[in-house]
């Protein structure tokens, strides 16, 4: 699959907590952008952040949270980014969950092996 160099990203806020049935919200945003081949989806977990709340999450011991952050980051050509918001937003609403969708413009540098 090739991406383009210019292209956007879309980046998904989501709680730990966040759920669509039994399986985590941001491994069904993934499994839906794969299926929507997207060029990739990663997972990052954030071990320290806030959000609407103002309330720290954290992975420290003495300061447990039960609602760490993930961002799920997508890079794809604007159209099939366009093309996926629809379902990313059924997701959202289907799982009742909370979350922050942002797009910037990017520029992809290199994307798959390195040709010689």
């Amino acid at each position: 699959m090739q991406v383009p160099r210019d292209a956007v990203l879309l980046r998904i806020f989501v709680g730990e907590n966040d759920r669509l049935g039994h399986k985590p919200l941001y491994e069904a945003i993934v499994m839906r952008a794969r299926e929507s081949h997207l060029a990739g989806a990663t997972v990052l977990r954030g071990p320290l952040g806030f959000g609407h709340s103002s309330r720290i999450h954290t992975t420290k011991l003495l300061e447990m949270s039960s609602d760490l952050s993930y961002v799920v980051e997508i890079v794809d050509k604007d159209e099939k980014i366009q093309a996926f918001l629809p379902e990313l937003d059924k997701l959202m609403i289907e799982s009742k969950g909370s979350g922050l969708v942002t797009l910037e413009h990017v520029q992809v540098l290199q994307y798959g092996p390195v040709s010689q």
